[in-house]
């Protein structure tokens, strides 16, 4: 429901869930090397402590997996760093993250020239032999990265840098962002207080 309300593509969606694999095949084998009570199903028997602890894992990992990529697919990065801003997050971390999305595609950028540049002198890394090269190039990068960040930063300084980041545009939500940004905590607790009262009830 909330990736149709935000008009993020189901495909967008499914290629990005990928990442979860690793704990859906974790959560598929615990029901059969889980201990305790056992029932049969399809002439096996599955552990029923092994079945609601899949259940835990794929229901979090998907709810939580679904949840960050559409908040990556429809948040620019900028305004999730405001967000955590307005959270209270500390301002260095806050801070720190600005700038490694800044810079992210210098780094990056530079990356490319260098593999540019070895390709160029007939440098190409095939196996472990070339190593200590490709090891001397990631070390050549960290440093020019940290001289790039020292400049910057003594830049910054010289610009009447203190410690925090004007905000040059406040930006705030209305009430019907805050009723879509609702919706999805909104159907947890419905459920919560369902599960609850048919327990209860129980």
């Amino acid at each position: 429901v909330v990736a149709l309300a935000a008009r993020v593509p189901p495909g967008f969606v499914l290629r990005r869930m990928a990442v979860e694999l690793p704990f859906v095949v974790f959560a598929v084998a615990l029901p059969f090397i889980g201990l305790g009570e056992r029932v049969p199903f399809l002439g096996v028997t599955l552990s029923v402590e092994g079945l609601w602890a899949a259940w835990n894992i794929l229901a979090k990992a998907t709810l939580g997996v679904v949840a960050s990529v559409l908040l990556a697919g429809t948040t620019e990065p900028r305004l999730m760093l405001l967000g955590a801003q307005r959270l209270r997050l500390p301002p260095l971390l806050v801070q720190i993250a600005m700038f490694m999305l800044r810079y992210m595609d210098v780094i990056v950028d530079e990356m490319r020239r260098m593999r540019v540049a070895r390709e160029s002198r007939g440098f190409t890394a095939r196996d472990v032999r070339h190593i200590p090269a490709v090891a001397k190039s990631a070390g050549a990068l960290f440093i020019r990265s940290y001289e790039r960040g020292e400049r910057v930063h003594l830049a910054m300084l010289s610009r009447g840098y203190t410690g925090s980041m004007p905000v040059i545009q406040d930006l705030s939500a209305s009430s019907r962002q805050w009723l879509t940004a609702g919706m999805l905590p909104g159907a947890a607790l419905v459920a919560l207080l369902g599960t609850t009262l048919v327990n209860g009830g129980l």
